[in-house]
């Protein structure tokens, strides 16, 4: 969440990033009950003052002999007072903290406002592949070479879900050891998490509460503090693995991927660019989240963002890189960068990385800190994430851009050593 000192220090300034994002803040109230409930920590410090000094008396009135029942009906009503003040207390700070828990992060300075319609290409590689020969989609292809069976995935699951057969099992499985090969050599920790999560876990990433309506919950509990969620991303499990610790500085930037399947409500809709896997209720991504120091922020990212873009081109695959605008930024996220891959046959990119920057906002959720080596005092670490990848849109650009005139397809060179030196899959 926002640190709350900002908000009071730059209301303008602060008020003014969160348009971009088209969020309308109105910081008046927030501001009002800090007031209230600084006023009345003040109050019950004297309060507390006030009874400790009543209290040291006593000893000095009972050897002179005098009678302390009047101190005592005093010591009982500062109490009564104090109580009423903490919980007081307790209350407003209930609400700040309610107040602070959905309002989104505040973009970079450098971010343009609006929607999609402001984000901005900043790099592209490689051509758009042509075809001296009809193109097919990468649902006929898939389905003619039988590595991809949506039918029966249907049948199993409901729309939104497919299956990976045969030759097409082992290309998906070759994806994913190809990106865990790349990253082991980068040193990035390995992790494999667990796949259902707690909600303190979406709480601390930031997608609760606003979109806890947006995974699959599971039935343990009819409290959604008490339940469990089928895991939208392995970001929500990494971001949230040290909360409420405080890490040696020493060992930052921390640096984790995960390999998990990630299971999602919005399944898309029945749009032709939605066809066959681009968008469906579960797919499998390699996820990279690092830890650093406020200092080593903007440095991690621009790893992140290279490190995904590298996966790409090393499939030779035609892609771009945009800067995301302000608004088309998640609510957790100060900046992001898509990394999109052309798909042929419907004419437009699409993301198979999102790479972005929480800043603190995350690890003030999850109260996930660093002790500062220069102050000593704890602090609030900067969390970042990028897919690395997710394989769902990876896996039909290799299709097309791929496919040879018999129907055949290519196997990228960089994925032959994990398909047993397969070069094409063919009928």
């Amino acid at each position: 969440m926002i640190d709350l000192k900002r908000i009071i220090e730059e209301k303008d300034e602060v008020t003014e990033l969160l348009k971009r994002k088209g969020y309308n803040a109105d910081f008046d109230t927030l501001i009002k009950l800090d007031e209230n409930r600084r006023a009345v920590i003040s109050e019950v410090e004297k309060l507390k003052a006030e009874k400790n000094k009543v209290s040291a008396e006593i000893p000095k009135l009972k050897k002179e002999g005098k009678d302390v029942s009047a101190i005592f009906e005093q010591m009982r009503t500062l109490g009564e007072k104090i109580a009423e003040g903490d919980a007081k207390q307790k209350e407003l700070e209930e609400k700040v903290f309610n107040i602070l828990a959905v309002i989104p992060n505040i973009p970079d300075k450098d971010l343009k406002g609006g929607e999609k319609e402001n984000n901005e290409v900043i790099k592209v590689v490689g051509k758009k592949p042509e075809f001296d020969f009809p193109m097919q989609n990468h649902v006929d292809l898939c389905s003619k070479l039988g590595i991809i069976d949506y039918q029966r995935g249907t049948k199993l699951s409901g729309g939104g879900f497919w299956i990976y057969r045969g030759e097409g099992a082992r290309l998906e499985w070759a994806l994913l050891n190809f990106f865990i090969s790349e990253h082991l050599k980068d040193g990035y920790e390995f992790i494999l998490p667990p796949h259902q999560l707690g909600y303190n876990c979406g709480f601390g990433a930031g997608q609760f509460p606003k979109f806890a309506d947006e995974v699959y919950w599971l039935d343990i509990d009819e409290q959604k503090e008490k339940n469990r969620f089928m895991l939208p991303t392995a970001e929500t499990a990494l971001v949230n693995l040290y909360s409420n610790e405080i890490i040696d500085e020493a060992k930052l930037p921390m640096k984790f991927f995960a390999y998990t399947p990630c299971f999602r409500k919005e399944a898309g809709s029945y749009r032709a660019e939605e066809r066959g896997m681009i968008r469906g209720h579960q797919f499998n991504k390699v996820e990279m989240v690092q830890y650093t120091t406020p200092e080593g922020s903007d440095k991690a990212f621009e790893e992140l963002v290279n490190k995904a873009a590298s996966l790409v081109e090393k499939l030779g695959l035609h892609f771009r890189i945009s800067k995301l605008a302000a608004g088309d930024c998640s609510a957790s996220m100060c900046r992001t960068y898509d990394i999109e891959i052309w798909i042929p046959s419907m004419g437009i990119y699409k993301e198979v990385s999102s790479v972005s920057n929480a800043r603190d906002y995350q690890a003030r959720r999850n109260n996930t800190k660093y002790r500062d080596s220069k102050t000593g005092k704890p602090a609030f670490i900067h969390t970042l994430n990028g897919s690395g990848l997710a394989t769902s849109r990876v896996f039909p650009a290799i299709i097309e851009q791929y496919q040879n005139a018999d129907g055949s397809i290519t196997v990228p060179e960089v994925l032959r050593p994990f398909m047993g030196g397969q070069t094409v899959i063919k009928l």
